[in-house]
C-alpha cells in the first residue's frame, strides 16, 4: 500500500512540476450594503511570497496597472468615485526608468457603486492585473455580485454578460500616470518641496528686503514686546491663510480628480510648458509679471486702518507686491501639484506659505536675529536667475509628457538630456560669472557660496552626459523619458554597427527587434520563414510591460555570444501577451481551455501559450523545429548568460541531428 501511495505521489509531483500554469494570487470577493441604493464591492487578493501585483496607478511605461471593467452598467448603476486600494509600495525600476507602484502579500480594492435600476440585481466585473516575480503573468478574473442577497463569487469568463463593458474611470488610454494622492507619502513630499520653494521665494529681491522692514514695523508700532510678537504671528498666519485659500480655490474650481486628468492631458501639458517658459524668462530678466498697481493701492489703504483686519491686509499686500518674484514659483508649484491631483494644491500652498511666514514670526520674537541677516544686494538677483534656470528645465518635463502620451518620438530621451545638459551647463557658466544677465550687478569676483553652488551644478551637468550613451541616471529618474523611449538602441554616439539581420531586407512580417535582431510577432509568418531557411525557432512569449523580459533583452541578449546566436542560428518569434490591439470580430472566440473571451492579439497569444504549452508566465522560451516540435525543455527568466547560451545551443544541436 505504501508503494502505491508513493507511486501516486511521484505521479502527482511529476504533473505538478510539469504544469506551468501559475496562479500566485488567490482572490476573494465580498459586497456590503451602505444604503438603500449604494453598495461597496471588495476584491481581496492574497499574494504568494515574493510576487508583486501592480497598482491601478503604476506609471505609464512600467508594468501593466490593475484595471476594472464593469459590465452592463449603463442606466443600471454608476461608479461613485475611483476604486480605492490598500497600502502600496514604491520602488524605482531601472529597466523601465519609472517608479513601480505595487502590492506585496495582500491587496484590497474597493469600489462604491450606486444602483440606478432597482431591477438590476446582478453586477459583473472583470479585474485585469499583472503579477511578477522572476516571471510576469497577465491575468483576468471575473466576479459576480448579487445586490439582493449580498453574495459575491468568482465566475468563469464564459458566464460574463455580452453587454457592453465600461472601464472604471480610474484611467483612460492616455491617463496612466501615477496618481500620488493615494499615498500620504506623496503629500508629504509635496509639502516638503513647497516648503523649500517658499524658502527660495524668501531669498528673492521682492521678499527678502521686506523681512526687516515688516518686523521693525511691528516692534515699533506695538506698545509692548508681547503685542509685537502677537501681531507678527497674526501676520504670519494671515500669509498662510491667503495662500491656502488660493490652493483651495484652485482645487474647488477644477475638482480634486479633474486636476490629475488635466495634468495628463496633452494640451494641458503643452500649456504648462509654455507657462513655465514664460515664468523662467521673467526670472531671467526678460520682463516682470506684476499684478495691477491699483490692487496694491487699495489693499494698502485697508492695511492703514490697523487692527487685526489691517494686519490681514498687510499680508495680502505682501502677496501682491511680491508677486513678480513669487508668482512664477507659485505657478510652477501649482502646476506640479496638479499632476498629483487630490488636495495636493492645498498642501502645496500650505508648505509654501509656512516657509514664507515663518521668518516674519521668528524675527518678531527675536529681533536681535535681524543683525545676522545678510545685506540685500546683487546676490538676490542671482537667486532669482537660478530659479529661472530651474523653471526652464522643469518646463521641458511637461513637453516630454505630451510627446510620451502621443508617442510621437519627437522628444526622446537623448533630446531631453541634451536640453538639460545645455540648461544646467549654462547655469554653471552663469554662476562662475562667465555670463551676465540684464539685472546683474557688475562684480570683479564671485563669492565662495556662488562658486560652491556653481561647482555642484557643473558636477550635475557632467553626471548627465553619460545618459546620452545609455547610463540610467537614477538621480533624476522620472524626469527624462524612460530608456526604452530612445532615439537609438545604441544611444547617441554609440555603435551604429549593422547586425547580420539588419543588413538584409526584412521578410514579410518581420521587424527589427531588440538590438536589431530580426523578429516576427506573428507565429504563422515566423514559422513559414523558419521553414524556408531551415532554421529552428526561438519562440519568445513576452510582454510590453514584462520587467524580466526587458532584463533578458537588455542584459542577456545583448551579450555578443547570445546576440550572434539570435542573429544567425535561430528565427525569433516574439509573441506579446499584453498586446491590447483588438482582433477582427470574425477572429474573436472563447477559449476552450480557459473559457475566457479572446478579443485582442495579446489574448490570442496568451491563450496559445496556455493551450499548447500549459504555461502562463513570461518570459517563456521554447526552441522548436520546423514541425513545431520542442527540441529541449522550455525555460523562463535566465539571467545567467552562460546558462542561457548552453540552453540555446542544446536546442540548436538537437535540430541539427
Amino acid at each position: 500500500m505504501k508503494k502505491i501511495f508513493y507511486l501516486l505521489f511521484l505521479v502527482f509531483a511529476f504533473f505538478k512540476a510539469e504544469a506551468q500554469i501559475i496562479n500566485p494570487v488567490k482572490w476573494e470577493a465580498s459586497i456590503e450594503k451602505k444604503s438603500n441604493s449604494e453598495f461597496v464591492l471588495s476584491f481581496k487578493g492574497n499574494i504568494e511570497s515574493g510576487w508583486h501585483v501592480y497598482s491601478q496607478f503604476t506609471p505609464e511605461d512600467g508594468p501593466l496597472p490593475a484595471e476594472f471593467l464593469f459590465h452592463d452598467n449603463k442606466n443600471n448603476y454608476e461608479l461613485v468615485g475611483k476604486a480605492t486600494e490598500s497600502e502600496t509600495k514604491r520602488e524605482f525600476n531601472d529597466v523601465f526608468g519609472v517608479d513601480e507602484i505595487f502590492f506585496s502579500d495582500k491587496v484590497v480594492f474597493t469600489q462604491l457603486i450606486k444602483q440606478i435600476n432597482p431591477a438590476k440585481e446582478i453586477i459583473q466585473v472583470e479585474l485585469s492585473y499583472q503579477v511578477c516575480k522572476e516571471n510576469c503573468i497577465s491575468e483576468s478574473k471575473y466576479f459576480e455580485f448579487n445586490l439582493k442577497t449580498l453574495e459575491a463569487k468568482e465566475i468563469q469568463a464564459a458566464d460574463i454578460s455580452n453587454e457592453k463593458t465600461t472601464k472604471t474611470d480610474a484611467k483612460t488610454a492616455v491617463e496612466k500616470q501615477p496618481k500620488s494622492e493615494k499615498s500620504n507619502s506623496s503629500l508629504y513630499m509635496i509639502f516638503f518641496i513647497a516648503f523649500l520653494s517658499g524658502f527660495a521665494a524668501l531669498l528673492t529681491p521682492c521678499v527678502f528686503p521686506m523681512i526687516p522692514m515688516t518686523v521693525s514695523f511691528f516692534t515699533k508700532q506695538s506698545k509692548t514686546k508681547a503685542k509685537g510678537i502677537k501681531n507678527a504671528i497674526i501676520y504670519g498666519i494671515s500669509i498662510i491663510l491667503i495662500y491656502v485659500f488660493l490652493g483651495t480655490v484652485i482645487t474647488l474650481i477644477f475638482g480634486a480628480d479633474a486636476l490629475n486628468a488635466l495634468s495628463t492631458n496633452v494640451w494641458f501639458n503643452v500649456i504648462f510648458f509654455v507657462l513655465l517658459v514664460v515664468f523662467a524668462l521673467s526670472f531671467l530678466g526678460a520682463f516682470e509679471i506684476m499684478l495691477p498697481n491699483s490692487w496694491a493701492n487699495k489693499v494698502d489703504r485697508q492695511a492703514d486702518k490697523g487692527g487685526i483686519l489691517g494686519i490681514v491686509f498687510m499680508a495680502l499686500a505682501l502677496a501682491i507686491v511680491s508677486f513678480s518674484c513669487t508668482g512664477p514659483i507659485i505657478g510652477t508649484l501649482l502646476v506640479e501639484a496638479a499632476s498629483k491631483g487630490g488636495i495636493a494644491p492645498i498642501v502645496g500652498m500650505l508648505g509654501f506659505s509656512s516657509a514664507l511666514a515663518l521668518p516674519f514670526m521668528l524675527f518678531a520674537m527675536f529681533p536681535g536675529w535681524l543683525n545676522t541677516l545678510p545685506k540685500s544686494g546683487g546676490w538676490l538677483n542671482t537667486v532669482k536667475v537660478f530659479l529661472g534656470f530651474l523653471e526652464l528645465a522643469l518646463a521641458f518635463k511637461f513637453l516630454s509628457n505630451a510627446d510620451l502620451v502621443l508617442q510621437l518620438h519627437w522628444f526622446e530621451r537623448e533630446i531631453f538630456l541634451a536640453i538639460w545638459i545645455a540648461i544646467f551647463g549654462t547655469l554653471a557658466f552663469y554662476l562662475f560669472g562667465k555670463i551676465t544677465l540684464p539685472h546683474d550687478s557688475p562684480s570683479s569676483s564671485i563669492s565662495v557660496g556662488r562658486l560652491s553652488v556653481g561647482l555642484v551644478v557643473l558636477v550635475f551637468t557632467i553626471y548627465m552626459i553619460p545618459g546620452l550613451w545609455g547610463a540610467p541616471l537614477k538621480l533624476i529618474s522620472g524626469f527624462p523619458p524612460p530608456m526604452t523611449y530612445s532615439e537609438s538602441p545604441y544611444a547617441v554616439g554609440g555603435s551604429n554597427r549593422e547586425t547580420t539581420s539588419s543588413a538584409k531586407a526584412l521578410p514579410d512580417g518581420a521587424h527589427k527587434g531588440p538590438h536589431d535582431i530580426m523578429a516576427f510577432t506573428d507565429y504563422e509568418k515566423g514559422l513559414a520563414y523558419a521553414k524556408s531557411v531551415n532554421k529552428p525557432i526561438l519562440l519568445d512569449f513576452t510582454g510590453f510591460a514584462c520587467v524580466n523580459c526587458r532584463k533578458m533583452e537588455d542584459y542577456v541578449w545583448s551579450d555578443p555570444r547570445i546576440l550572434s546566436i539570435l542573429n544567425n542560428k535561430v528565427v525569433l518569434i516574439s509573441l506579446y501577451v499584453d498586446d491590447k490591439r483588438e482582433l477582427p470580430i470574425e477572429e474573436q472566440y472563447v477559449s476552450k481551455e480557459t473559457g475566457k473571451k479572446i478579443t485582442s492579439i495579446g489574448n490570442k497569444w496568451s491563450d496559445f501559450q496556455i493551450t499548447r504549452y500549459k504555461a502562463n508566465a513570461q518570459p517563456y522560451y521554447i526552441i522548436l523545429d520546423t514541425n513545431e516540435k520542442s527540441l529541449n525543455k522550455a525555460t523562463g527568466y535566465t539571467p545567467d548568460i552562460a546558462e542561457y547560451e548552453q540552453w540555446l545551443k542544446s536546442g540548436i544541436d538537437q535540430f541539427q541531428k
